[in-house]
């Protein structure tokens, strides 16, 4: 299972705690299938669009971004709609409040 740093998008081995390249705490948890497609708010560079496909689909979010930045270059300006149309459509993750009780799955 790859691990990736939530900050700033580094590979790590899996048994690491903190991030070599940023200094960050790794925080491993386990892909759920079937993820649903939320913005999170932790690790979003600028709507967390590309952060909450890669998490979704258990990509790797730097590939996502390489591959956004590309096609913002190379669409004509299709990529652009898509990323703003994601930022609408894409809801955010709910926050969570200190010393609230996380609900029962």
């Amino acid at each position: 299972m790859a691990v990736f740093c939530h900050r700033c998008g580094t590979g790590l081995p899996a048994t690491a705690r903190f991030c070599s390249n940023c200094g960050a705490t790794v925080v491993v948890s386990p892909p759920t299938p079937g993820r649903p497609l939320m913005r999170p708010h932790v690790g979003r560079q600028i709507a967390g669009v590309c952060l909450a496909l890669a998490r979704s689909n258990n990509w790797d979010v730097g590939l996502v971004r390489i591959l956004t930045v590309l096609g913002f270059c190379f669409s004509g300006g299709l990529v652009g709609v898509a990323y703003l149309a994601g930022w609408i459509g894409i809801p955010e993750e709910p926050i969570a409040m200190p010393g609230a009780n996380p609900p029962n799955l």
